[in-house]
């Protein structure tokens, strides 16, 4: 993926266990995960899930960010995570990486799912400009006295979707 004003950005899958070990440090060391209790050993087991997807946008050698997927169960399509370097934030890596998500889940199913911790406000007006709408509210769900917001994003009802 090219943006014209800005760096050169591979989006590829995820490749080895030392890319998931700077994955799992980047998410450990920055919000929202310090808040939620999300340590290393945590989102390495999360990004070495095979269950799900997890994509990178790197600038060379170096890892920008990366998202991760999950296309079965009551939600698929729905974006277990999204992170972004903290060098890479505010360059377009975020939306470049949910714009790639959108189209690999919009391929195979009408919605796109994500949740925002009630304290992150920033990364809830970010989905908001995306396109994104709240649609329910998860109370105390991974730490007492935060929720998690359910937003989503729609091309159509269920039963009106074909896949591409």
């Amino acid at each position: 993926m090219r943006k014209e004003d800005g760096p050169d950005i591979e989006i590829r899958g995820l490749k080895s266990t030392d890319e998931a070990k700077i994955c799992a440090r980047m998410m450990a060391d920055s919000e929202p995960w310090m808040t939620l209790r999300r340590c290393y050993d945590d989102s390495l087991r999360m990004l070495e899930d095979r269950s799900s997807e997890t994509y990178l946008a790197s600038a060379g050698d170096e890892i920008a960010g990366f998202v991760v997927i999950l296309m079965h169960g009551a939600f698929v399509g729905y974006i277990k995570t999204i992170c972004v370097s903290p060098k890479w934030r505010n360059r377009g890596v975020g939306s470049w990486l949910m714009s790639f998500a959108e189209d690999r889940i919009f391929a195979e199913a009408p919605n796109v799912f994500i949740c925002v911790s009630s304290f992150n406000v920033d990364a809830r007006r970010f989905y908001e400009r995306l396109g994104y709408e709240v649609v329910g509210e998860l109370i105390d769900y991974i730490v007492t006295g935060h929720s998690e917001i359910l937003m989503r994003k729609t091309i159509a009802p269920l039963d009106e979707f074909e896949k591409r």
